[in-house]
């Protein structure tokens, strides 16, 4: 039975955006598992799945109903043990967890603000009304002021980079040989900056942008399916 996947778009259904929902859909490209996208706006996520989170991604396997992108991991890796390890073991999963919270406060902050604007113009009027709401009091200010400082503050993102970077002068994936989930939840935040906004993050030559590349090429390219903003 195919998996059922809610992603978040914007205007354009084709166009998931979300870091999220992108971790899910390659960890369920990894693991070789059936699914279609079910595009959901903003405004559409209460209704998900009779109210079943307040974020997406969710996913419908058959008769569960799993929601949050490492709990949906967890479910993928325990229910389908036969197919390629998201994790390969228990250590991978610790990684995992460490990378996670390494890319939420590292990755995340800076690129939710510098791409702010950008993810409010791709929305529809009704969900643009709600993001503005939603955003506003998230960051105390105007949306419109919030990546103000984007260009000035670039240099030292891309110096927060050299952890991931030097990794990846030794390996090529976060993973080692293979991509693990570790490398879908960061390649999850850079494929939400590229689907929605034309900021360059990287320059080109980092070896952080040349293993987003190959990141886009797995799983018969599912991540560059979507265009580039």
């Amino acid at each position: 039975m195919t998996i059922s996947l809610y992603e978040l778009v914007g205007r354009d259904p084709q166009r998931p955006f979300s870091p999220h929902c992108w971790k899910v859909a390659f960890a369920l490209a990894h693991k070789g598992l059936d699914f279609k996208s079910v595009p959901t706006t903003f405004t559409q996520v209460p209704a998900v799945e009779d109210g079943v989170s307040p974020t997406i991604p969710v996913i419908r396997d058959g008769g569960a109903v799993v929601a949050d992108s490492f709990a949906i991991a967890l479910y993928l890796e325990r229910n389908y043990p036969e197919r390629p390890s998201l994790f390969s073991g228990e250590g991978g999963e610790a990684m995992a967890r460490f990378i996670e919270r390494w890319c939420q406060l590292t990755i995340h902050p800076f690129i939710g603000a510098a791409v702010l604007m950008d993810i409010h113009d791709c929305l529809a009027p009704e969900d643009q009304a709600h993001f503005r709401t939603t955003r506003e009091a998230r960051f105390g200010k105007r949306l419109e002021e919030v990546p103000a400082q984007r260009d000035t503050g670039l240099a030292v993102f891309r110096q927060s980079l050299e952890p991931l970077r030097s990794t990846l002068g030794m390996q090529p994936f976060i993973g080692g040989r293979q991509p693990l989930f570790c490398d879908y939840i960061v390649a999850g935040a850079f494929q939400w900056a590229r689907v929605v906004s034309p900021f360059r993050l990287l320059e080109e030559g980092d070896p952080v942008a040349e293993w987003f590349e190959r990141c886009l090429s797995l799983h018969g390219g599912l991540g560059a399916r979507v265009a580039a903003a």
